[in-house]
């Protein structure tokens, strides 16, 4: 591969929307491939703190209730529950084919920072986007909600120390003409020189 590919490739990446998804499954094997090469992400004294759960078929159907009913206990006991949110919760994994739980298990040592941890994890997720495109799928990390679902943890067989990163929707892509832009990285880059 010659390091135009690589950077076209990088820069033509985009996330995919579930709305934008044709509805028609992405192959386990892709998702496979998808979590092996997240497992290669960088990770300081070799943590390895990523850790998913995959929901596909019908898994989807129970993470769909799941995600709706601690949504309604959280937000009911603090009054800010919506019906809208709260439906949408119950339909929105049915769209995906496959819906990765991205979450960060804390080496137990702590022997980095964590968010040296947090860092490992997102490269993680880079790796499954680039991993993903490359197989003629989209993704999607939702952290919409987040703050609900940490809150219930144990919903999802984790531990208080675990951090819940997002939901990674999978799907295969009714268009691959996505654009997007950057503001010039000259605007962003101050280089100091001896």
């Amino acid at each position: 591969m010659k390091a135009e590919d690589v950077n076209t490739f990088i820069r033509t990446r985009r996330s995919v929307f579930p709305k934008d998804y044709t509805g028609d499954p992405v192959s386990d094997s892709v998702i496979s491939t998808m979590l092996e090469n997240a497992n290669w992400a960088p990770t300081h004294k070799l943590t390895e703190p990523w850790r998913f759960i995959v929901y596909t078929g019908d898994g989807r159907k129970k993470l769909a209730q799941l995600q709706s009913e601690i949504y309604k206990q959280v937000t009911q006991t603090d009054g800010t529950f919506r019906e809208e949110r709260y439906e949408n919760l119950k339909k929105k994994p049915l769209e995906s084919s496959h819906i990765i739980l991205v979450y960060m298990k804390r080496d137990e040592k702590k022997s980095v920072p964590e968010i040296e941890e947090a860092g490992a994890v997102f490269c993680a997720i880079q790796n499954m986007y680039l991993t993903a495109a490359a197989n003629g799928a989209g993704c999607y990390l939702s952290t919409g909600g987040v703050t609900y679902f940490t809150q219930a943890k144990a919903a999802f067989g984790l531990s208080e120390e675990d951090k819940i990163i997002g939901f990674l929707h999978v799907g295969i892509p009714k268009h691959n003409n996505q654009t997007s832009k950057r503001i010039p990285v000259d605007a962003k880059v101050v280089w100091v020189r001896g």
